[in-house]
C-alpha cells in the first residue's frame, strides 16, 4: 500500500451514519418485457463502520420501511404494498447486514444477509467509493455508489402474469441501486 492509499484508508476508516435526506435506495425492473419501471424506498436508516487497515473487520446494516416504496404511480404502489408482493402489513422492514466485506483499489464488495418478505438470501453488493468531503458545518461525509442484481422469486415476491405475446409481466430481476452519502460519526 501507498502512502496515498494509506491517507485514503485512513479517511474512510470510522462509524459512518447513512444521511436519508441525500441517498437515493433505489430500484429498477423490467415491465411487460419491453420498459423499466424504476422507483425507491423513502424512509430507511443505516451504519457502516470501516476498518481501513482490515477491511474485511468493516460492517454494515440497514432498515428499510417497506411501506415508503414508491414508483409515483399510487396504483402501482399500492399493489406492490399488498400480500401479492411486499405485504407490509406482515413485513414492515427489509433489512441488509453485512457477512463479509472486501476492497479492490476504490471498489468495495458488501455480502450480507437480504431480508425481503421474511426470506434472508445471501446478496454481494459492489459499491465504488466516490470520495470523501467536509461538508460547510465541519461533518464529513463520504459517498458510495452501489448496485446488484437479484432474484425477486428468491424472496418469495412470484405474483405475475403470462402475456399473449409471450413472456411475463414483471421479471424475476430486480437491479438494486444505491447511491450513499453518510456522516462520519
Amino acid at each position: 500500500m501507498t502512502n496515498a492509499d494509506s491517507s485514503v484508508q485512513d479517511s474512510i476508516t470510522g462509524t459512518w451514519a447513512i444521511d436519508p435526506t441525500h441517498t437515493t435506495i433505489g430500484f429498477s425492473i423490467r415491465h411487460a418485457m419491453i420498459a423499466k419501471v424504476r422507483g425507491s424506498f423513502g424512509e430507511f436508516e443505516g451504519t457502516f463502520v470501516i476498518n481501513g487497515a482490515d477491511v474485511a473487520a468493516s460492517t454494515a446494516s440497514l432498515t428499510i420501511q417497506a411501506a415508503s416504496f414508491s414508483t409515483d404511480n399510487a396504483d402501482r404502489d399500492g399493489h406492490v404494498k399488498s400480500a401479492d408482493f411486499l405485504d407490509v402489513e406482515n413485513f414492515p422492514t427489509l433489512t441488509f447486514a453485512s457477512t463479509a466485506v472486501a476492497q479492490q483499489g476504490s471498489t468495495f464488495t458488501v455480502t450480507g444477509d437480504l431480508t425481503i418478505h421474511g426470506v434472508t438470501q445471501s446478496v454481494p453488493v459492489s459499491f465504488d467509493l466516490i470520495g470523501t468531503s467536509t461538508d460547510p458545518w465541519g461533518g464529513n461525509r463520504i459517498g458510495f455508489e452501489g448496485s446488484a442484481d437479484i432474484s425477486r422469486e428468491a424472496f418469495g415476491l412470484t405474483w405475475n402474469t403470462a402475456l399473449e405475446t409471450g413472456g411475463v409481466l414483471i421479471s424475476d430481476t430486480v437491479k438494486l441501486v444505491l447511491d450513499v452519502e453518510a456522516v462520519k460519526q
